[in-house]
Formats: structure tokens, sequence, C-alpha cells
């Protein structure tokens, strides 16, 4: 049963993450004008079909590590990330096409000043880029039978390797705790209530000005708000809101991870975190075949799956 969850939620994201490649950077009105239909290549980065981003390599990365040292080894999971910058490891063709700018910052600074880490990652507000985010589903697999106050903590260290900031850490927190709900396999709605009641318990005692930005997605109904009211950039709130607001207005993994991409501006990452939890919603088999064949690395990645399956199963 897990094994099947695995692949349906890296599936899901990386196959979101390579629809939204080609059209990176394009603005909601060139989009309206010419939606997303289908996978496609070659334009923003002139990479074929199939070609996932930095978004999806970090994923890898992080999954290799669980199934290396199942108990969290912080200085493998940043080696790894090193491997992937400097190495092109995990990478869809042999090269990094796409890296943040936060994201590579942090590694340098793992790298080049010996820091522990968890401390590598950027602390100021304006760190708060999707970067930790993109790359956080595979913690819902490792950590689901943790307490949820030592989720809270795991997850924070790891977001933290490269984004710091609790604004950041919080929505990788929300992230996690909405797709353990869905990876047992309840309903989307029922899904939110579980993560909503979850994260404001957690979170009690958290400083007002970092808890603002989450009003609409812990307190509010996104599938009230129109599509003018969501934002699509690489902020990690405009992410997180953007793709739960694109499943909410779902009712397909197709129609998800659409609707999501076709939102504009930073559509891999959208793609990506969408396309994860649309994925464990709907499994893989709701995932068009012909987007997932397409995939570079595709027997790759579905191996790393069961491996990354075998290491984190409960003894």
């Amino acid at each position: 049963m897990l094994q099947s969850k695995v692949r349906d939620g890296i599936i899901g994201l990386c196959v979101g993450d390579a629809l939204g490649v080609p059209v990176e950077f394009q603005s909601r009105q060139t989009l309206r004008n010419k939606p997303l239909t289908d996978m496609i290549g070659y334009g923003t980065h002139n990479q074929p079909a199939g070609t996932w981003s930095d978004d999806s390599s970090l994923v890898f990365c992080l999954m290799e590590s669980a199934a290396a040292f199942p108990q969290v080894d912080l200085y493998d999971i940043a080696e790894r990330f090193v491997m992937w910058l400097d190495k092109n490891e995990w990478t869809p063709h042999g090269v990094v096409f796409d890296r943040g700018i936060a994201t590579a910052s942090a590694i340098e600074r793992y790298k080049d000043l010996c820091i522990r880490p968890d401390l590598a990652g950027g602390i100021s507000l304006n760190s708060n880029g999707n970067g930790s985010l993109m790359r956080i589903l595979p913690l819902a697999y490792w950590f689901k039978h943790e307490t949820a106050m030592d989720r809270k903590e795991l997850v924070a260290k790891i977001s933290s390797i490269t984004h710091g900031h609790p604004i950041s850490q919080i929505s990788c927190v929300i992230y996690v705790e909405l797709a353990i709900q869905l990876i047992e396999g309840q309903s989307l709605a029922a899904s939110i209530s579980s993560m909503q009641e979850t994260v404001l318990t957690l979170y009690k005692d958290e400083q007002p000005h970092n808890m603002k930005p989450f009003e609409r997605m812990l307190k509010g109904d996104l599938a009230l708000l129109d599509e003018g009211d969501i934002e699509s950039s690489g902020y990690v709130v405009h992410t997180l809101e953007a793709s739960l607001w694109s499943l909410l207005k779902s009712s397909s993994y197709s129609e998800a991870v659409l609707r999501a991409v076709n939102l504009g501006e930073d559509t891999d990452t959208t793609g990506a975190v969408t396309g994860g939890l649309a994925g464990l919603l709907y499994g893989e088999e709701a995932i068009p075949s012909d987007w997932i064949r397409q995939l570079a690395r595709l027997d790759d990645i579905q191996k790393l799956c069961n491996r990354f399956e075998e290491a984190i199963r409960p003894t």
C-alpha cells in the first residue's frame, strides 16, 4: 500500500514539474491566451519533453539520503545537495539547467563555511522562496509514524538546509501534514481540515507575524477565492496557496496540474507542489500514461521509489 502511495506522490510531483518547465516565467495572461494542455518540450529552458527541474532533483536527493540513513543525517542530505549542484547528480540529462538563488546560496554557504547544515538556509524575511517546499514531499512518507511535534522539528531542520525562516518552515509543515492525510486515504476536504487543526495546535505559540500569511489556508476556504485572488510567484506562501487552490478547483490529476501551471510565473514549482498532492489524491493510474512515459530517467525514478519505500518501512 505504501509503495503505491510513494509512486503516486513522487511520480505526480515529477510530472507536474516537467509540465511546468517549458513555460516557466510566462505570465498568466500569456498562458490564458495560449494555455498549456499537454506535456511539451523546449520553451523556456530549451529542454526536451519530460524534463524535470531542480524541484525533482532535490526530491530525489532527499529520497536517496533516506534510503541510506533512515534515521536522518542532515550532513548526508546536504552533501547530496552539493553533489547535485556541483557534480550534476540526479539531473535529468547530466546538467543543472535551473537552480534557485536562495537554494544555491545556502548550499554554497554549507560547503564553503563548513557550517551545520540546518544553519545554512537564509533566515531573513526575503529568503522565503519556495525552494524547500518544492522538495519536502518525501518527508510525509519518511516521518508519518512520528508524533506531530517530532515531525514539526524534523521538517523544520530539513527545510533549514536551504530555507530557515519560520514562514518557509511552516509552509513545509502544512504541506507534509496535508500529504500524510492523503497518504492515509482521506478525502481532500477531510485532509485539509485535519491539517488545519494539527498546524494551528503545533503553532499556537508562534509569533503572530509568522502566522498571518497563512490565515487563508488555516482559517479560511481557498475554494471560495477566484483566480484573481491567487498569486503564483516564487514566494513560498503564494506557491502553497496556488497549489491548494488548484486542487480544490479541480476534479482530476490532469485538471489540477494544468490549472496550476497555467497560473503562470513559477510554473514548474507550482506544478510540482500541486502534482505531488494530486498524485496522492487521485493515484498514479489517474496520471496520463503518456506523460509518465516521457519522464526523463523514468526507470531510475521507479527504482528509487522502491528503495526509498523499503528503507523507511517500519520494522
